[in-house]
């Protein structure tokens, strides 16, 4: 029988990564035989353009340093995600990066992926922070094709 699919979007972020800990660590097992789901953990690196926003004189000029830069990011980003995964003696994993838009590359990768669950993390921003930054886990729960569960880091005691 075919195993489920199940897709960890990550970041750069604590939580993202907290989020990929608590996944691992409640769904996944070092026998792979005893794994319900195949992973698949996808990061979203913006386009050079995109991460730059400006156009004018000199902005060509600045784009393949940005580009670059956002390659470094995604390689450090995968490589954290694959420690992670090897601490937790979780090897079959597929590890992605897609270019664009986070909201929109989870919800791609979950249907290319035919994915049945998909992991995020929360930031845990406030409603004014979410209004003008947008929620990928709110546009992912109204738009994916799947469960969506998302993982909150716990706040820390006083």
């Amino acid at each position: 029988m075919e195993k489920s699919v199940m897709v960890v979007g990550i970041d750069e972020s604590e939580h993202s990564f907290y989020a990929l800990h608590w996944t691992l660590q409640h769904f996944f097992s070092p026998s792979p035989e005893y794994s319900p789901f195949k992973l698949v953990i996808v990061h979203s690196k913006p386009s050079a353009a995109m991460a730059v926003g400006i156009i004018g004189p000199g902005s060509a000029d600045v784009i393949p340093y940005v580009e670059s830069d956002l390659k470094k990011m995604a390689s450090r980003v995968l490589e954290k995600a694959k420690e992670i995964c090897t601490a937790k003696l979780v090897h079959d994993v597929k590890l992605e990066v897609v270019e664009g838009d986070p909201r929109n590359v989870l919800c791609e990768t979950v249907e290319r992926h035919h994915a049945s669950v998909l992991v995020v993390g929360s930031h845990g921003y406030g409603a004014i922070k979410r209004a003008v930054l947008g929620s990928v886990s709110d546009y992912c729960a109204h738009h994916a094709h799947c469960s969506v569960m998302i993982v909150k880091k716990p706040k820390a005691k006083n």
